[in-house]
């Protein structure tokens, strides 16, 4: 019985696992599902992995035409090792965690991976004190093999250094994470889980217990004004859902009819611009190269990925909510104006000083989902489990 786009949709490329089919509301077809994962980003897609693992059925929606088009194609690909992140924080015992089993996960499936180490480094003397800070709380975050060179063995390290002294984290490394995403769909495909894509959860509402998710084809949304949304082609009651949309994660948790206002996290955006390094035959660095943390990130940092290029980035550039429709479809602004190199050379020639006037090409730029603003204490990941359905709303971020 073929009800609508969305439904045909669902039916003809996922092959939906229907577990009842309800009475017509408003010209809404209703179905329920087990587990419902909204967003096909990095996050989401382990999410449903795990959860297919374990016997789960499982459908993922995602309003893009595939999957990890937002903050997870677009970040540092870095492997991080837990470091910057107070004690017992979630953000500390799930980076360290995380780590050991991303390295573990990438060898046993092959993943283009590389353990190349980093140098977190001061430039100045007044900056060693907030580098003896890392290395503290980097120990008790429980940061295996970390310790402080000074400036003259970190600079034999890497000779185009410049630095009084540095922090040097062994278990730090890169990761081509569209590879890493691909196999983590397939494992997820092959226990049954199902990808719908250019599917759009638009909003929501909770009635007799049950959260009831309102659908939409993506490409109705395309010419709508930003304000008002459409009605939804299809409602899904799913036993389980788990919000992983990232950047719309919280605007999205707003339009929960039924869901108390209270628990829903502020949500504030920081856009982050790379550039990448050019003109030059022999990448400068082997290793990952970090300034001191500023406010919002972690510096303009030096990353490299497997190929061997170099980029530079992100910087950290405060903006403002866009309108619903646009977050629902990914539609922020990740133009990167040239005349932002200026600042990246004066900050990358704070420990690379021979970088050449002309060398800085823009790259790309990405969108860091945050739960606290400007000048804010760093907040701690917010995993919200309520009674009637599952919020992540993090901001987590791949190499951030």
């Amino acid at each position: 019985m073929m009800l609508n786009l969305t439904v045909q949709s669902l039916r003809g490329r996922t092959g939906i696992m229907v577990r009842q089919m309800s009475s017509m509301a408003n010209g809404t077809a209703k179905e329920k599902v087990d587990c419902l994962v909204i967003g096909a980003g990095l996050v989401g897609i382990a999410v449903a992995r795990e959860l297919s693992l374990r016997g789960r059925d499982v459908l993922v929606l995602d309003s893009a035409p595939t999957f990890g088009t937002g903050t997870s194609s677009r970040n540092s690909e870095v492997i991080h090792a837990g470091i910057y992140y107070p004690r017992d924080s979630l953000k500390a015992i799930l980076c360290v965690r995380g780590r050991d089993l991303l390295y573990r996960y990438c060898s046993e499936y092959q993943i283009p991976h590389k353990q190349i180490g980093k140098l977190i480094v001061a430039t100045r003397t007044s900056e060693l004190p907030k580098l003896n800070e890392l290395l503290i709380r980097g120990v008790q975050n429980g940061v295996e093999g970390l310790r402080m060179v000074d400036g003259n063995e970190a600079m034999r390290m890497e000779p185009e250094l410049q630095c009084v002294k540095a922090l040097l984290s062994p278990l730090s490394g890169i990761v081509d994470s569209h590879s890493l995403m691909l196999s983590l769909v397939g494992e997820a495909e092959n226990h049954g889980a199902k990808f719908s894509y250019n599917s759009a959860v638009i909003g929501g509402h909770v009635q007799e217990n049950q959260i009831h998710l309102h659908i939409s084809d993506s490409r109705n949304l395309e010419n709508l004004n930003g304000v008002h949304l459409p009605v939804p082609e299809l409602t899904l009651v799913p036993k389980l859902v788990v919000n992983s949309t990232g950047l719309s994660a919280v605007p999205l948790a707003r339009r929960f009819n039924g869901l108390h206002g209270g628990v829903i996290p502020p949500s504030y955006y920081a856009r982050g611009c790379y550039f990448t390094l050019s003109n030059v035959g022999v990448p400068p660095f082997q290793r990952l190269i970090y300034p001191l943390p500023e406010d919002g990130g972690i510096g303009v940092h030096v990353t490299l990925d497997l190929d061997g290029q170099v980029k530079f980035g992100p910087d950290v550039e405060w903006i403002g909510e866009v309108d619903q429709i646009s977050s629902f479809l990914n539609k922020f602004d990740y133009s990167v104006r040239g005349s932002r190199a200026e600042r990246f050379y004066e900050e990358i020639r704070k420990y690379y000083p021979s970088l050449k006037n002309g060398s800085l090409q823009s790259g790309y730029a990405g969108i860091r989902p945050k739960l606290s603003g400007p000048r804010q204490t760093p907040a701690d990941f917010v995993i919200q489990i309520l009674q009637v359905f599952l919020v992540l709303a993090s901001g987590i971020n791949l190499g951030r």
